[in-house]
């Protein structure tokens, strides 16, 4: 081979060892949309706030970097979670301090991964591991009023809703997605596929109609005492 040859054939297989992965360096966008709830009518308004919307990259969306694990809170308080819903990536945890001047039992018996923190009292924080995607119920043994959920997604590409419904992700590259909404009072995640970019804004339906509260089961899977005193 000549001098030139050899020359050209090292100067492309170096651009081709060093070639970034796809998307790495493209230009990264911002995916708005709204999220509305269908709901039966004389229902009182879900909180909006309360969904979960993300992005699954398929085809040639798929690629990036794996979300990295993060850490979050809900903290116990006046018999309460504060906040109601969580969303961090899968394999995140969420830890959960006790605010109040008595015991609480937070547990989850969700398929993904069920867990039971135990008894602490005020002061104490005890914390969760979340590895698996998908949505984790998350109650006291104790309190029965007291529910929240946290939302494992597989994704960095993650976003909460405002008041109206509004939302917006971003860092985007550009490829096809699936697109994921949840919302507790829906009968099942919305999913739809995108394009990016594409039609701005997405608009997403989540279907609220059946929802109709109901109380949840202890840790044991039976009814809370009604006689039990919250006094611990």
């Amino acid at each position: 081979m000549s001098p030139g040859r050899l020359a050209f054939a090292a100067a492309a297989l170096a651009l081709l060892l060093t070639r970034p992965e796809p998307g790495v360096g493209a230009r990264r966008l911002t995916v708005r949309g709204t999220v509305v709830l269908e709901e039966g009518a004389g229902s009182a308004p879900g909180d909006l706030r309360g969904a979960v919307v993300w992005l699954v990259a398929s085809g040639d969306g798929a690629r990036g970097r794996a979300p990295e694990p993060r850490a979050d809170t809900i903290l116990m308080r006046d018999r309460e979670f504060e906040p109601h819903v969580v969303a961090v990536p899968a394999g995140g945890t969420v830890a959960f301090p006790n605010r109040d001047p008595f015991s609480h039992n937070v547990f989850t018996n969700a398929d993904p991964g069920p867990f039971d923190l135990g008894l602490y009292r005020r002061g104490a924080t005890r914390a969760a591991s979340f590895a698996r995607p998908g949505v984790y119920p998350i109650y006291c043994n104790i309190h029965s009023k007291m529910a929240s959920f946290v939302v494992a997604v597989p994704t960095r590409w993650v976003a909460r809703p405002a008041a109206d419904g509004s939302f917006a992700i971003d860092g985007v590259p550009p490829g096809r997605y699936a697109l994921h909404a949840w919302h507790e009072r829906a009968a099942a995640e919305a999913v739809r596929p995108l394009v990016v970019p594409g039609d701005a804004p997405v608009r997403v339906a989540l279907d609220a109609r059946a929802y109709v509260a109901a109380p949840h089961l202890n840790k044991f899977g039976r009814p809370y005492a009604v006689t039990r005193a919250d006094r611990y």
